[in-house]
């Protein structure tokens, strides 16, 4: 007779635990080694330059890669979604080139849009209305903004009248409390002389003729933005800041259309203003070519973050002198 068989002994409650222990440890490394490869495999944008500013002037005036994804939710990392504001006769695919990508690939989600439309435009030429009617267009776009998102605030990047712009946002449209950061490129606060050609139109008495010519151009954009216009006047005074806000100007002694250069600064509050050749004396980037430099990138990207005190920036990747 062959012998009965052996019955295995049930599972001590040591033997299941360490059953269960084990088997949740394997998951977890299977979902661990999902989560890197796809964190590996998160899509890189291109970061553009110059070229394709120009080129997406007339070929990608609305859009730039890795901005305007309105699925996208920000992080606890960078909490804050950040609005790129273009200038005067630009439109966001121009202004974004660089800017837009570079935000996008440190995890930001990255926001533009056009304004200050007139008969001219042609879905290119932008930022050249009334600076209260395009400050109109920035409220319902950065709602629109916080809405998608879930955000609380934003932060804000623009240059020239970029710059400018959102104070009337942030001071007369209740703004103030949907911006936690400012930062202005060059930007147009308190006017411009053009390098002492408003002041000499004044002298001459011809300053109100060329003003109405613009006018007839639907373009008021550019007597607001004159040193001394009703406009500036207003804007500024009550003061440059709002409490609340954080504000960083950044301008460039290379640059040319504001002027003088001091009138780009903002004053109390949480306000800092810094000349970028007191960090790189030998950067050349002029007015038009500050969303394209280096220093600028990394002055911004510490600003949005780690707001480092101290932060130098490395003196590399100048931008163009234009």
């Amino acid at each position: 007779m062959s012998p009965a068989p052996r019955v295995a002994p049930a599972p001590t409650k040591r033997r299941l635990r360490r059953l269960a222990m084990a088997t949740a440890a394997a998951c977890a490394a299977m979902f661990s080694a999902q989560g890197l490869a796809a964190s590996a495999s998160a899509e890189t944008y291109p970061v553009g330059d110059l070229s394709t500013s120009v080129s997406n002037f007339f070929l990608s005036p609305d859009t730039v890669p890795g901005a305007n994804i309105w699925t996208c939710k920000p992080s606890a990392a960078h909490p804050y979604p950040v609005v790129i504001v273009h200038g005067t006769t630009s439109n966001f695919g121009a202004a974004g080139a660089m800017l837009g990508p570079t935000l996008a690939n440190e995890g930001y989600c990255v926001y533009g849009f056009n304004y200050g439309a007139n008969s001219f435009t042609l879905g290119h030429l932008y930022g050249l209305g009334e600076i209260a009617q395009s400050a109109e267009t920035m409220r319902a776009f950065v709602d629109r903004v916080l809405a998608s998102t879930g955000a609380s605030k934003v932060d804000v990047v623009g240059g020239s009248q970029g710059g400018m712009m959102p104070n009337y946002y942030i001071k007369r449209l209740g703004g103030a409390a949907k911006v936690r950061t400012m930062i202005g490129l060059g930007p147009t606060n308190h006017g411009t002389t053009m390098q002492g050609l408003v002041n000499v139109g004044r002298t001459l008495g011809i300053l109100g003729l060329v003003n109405d010519f613009y006018r007839l151009l639907d373009s008021p954009t550019y007597p607001e933005q004159e040193d001394g216009s009703d406009f500036q006047t207003a804007l500024f005074a009550d003061g440059d800041t709002v409490p609340g806000v954080r504000y960083l100007t950044i301008v460039t002694t290379h640059d040319t259309t504001v002027t003088p250069l001091t009138n780009a600064f903002l004053h109390g509050g949480d306000s800092t203003n810094v000349v970028l050749q007191d960090l790189c004396p030998d950067d050349p980037v002029s007015h038009s070519g500050m969303s394209f430099d280096g220093p600028i990138k990394q002055l911004i990207l510490n600003e949005l973050g780690p707001k480092a005190p101290g932060f130098k920036p490395s003196c590399t990747g100048y931008g163009p002198n234009v």
